[in-house]
C-alpha cells in the first residue's frame, strides 16, 4: 500500500456513485426523508422546550441537572 490509498478508495466510491442508476435514485428518496425527519418535523413538531420555557441559561441548566438526576418514580407520576 502506498500513501495514495485513501486517494485510490475516494476514486473507488466516486466511480461507483457515477456509475449507478436505480442506486442514484434511492439516494436521493433517502436524502429527501432524512430531509423531512430532520428539518420540516423538527420545525414544526418539536419546539425548543427550554428556551421557551425558560430565559437564562443558568435556569436551563437546572432543569435539565433536575430532570437527569431525579429517581425515576418521581417521572412517572
Amino acid at each position: 500500500m502506498t500513501g495514495s490509498s485513501p486517494r485510490r478508495i475516494l476514486h473507488f466510491y466516486l466511480d461507483g456513485f457515477r456509475s449507478m442508476t436505480v442506486g442514484r435514485k434511492l439516494w436521493m428518496i433517502i436524502l429527501l426523508k432524512l430531509f423531512v425527519m430532520f428539518f420540516i418535523l423538527k420545525l414544526f413538531f418539536f419546539p425548543n422546550y427550554l428556551n421557551t420555557r425558560f430565559e437564562t441559561d443558568a435556569q436551563r441548566a437546572d432543569y435539565v441537572l433536575d430532570m437527569i438526576t431525579r429517581p425515576a418514580a418521581k417521572h412517572n407520576r
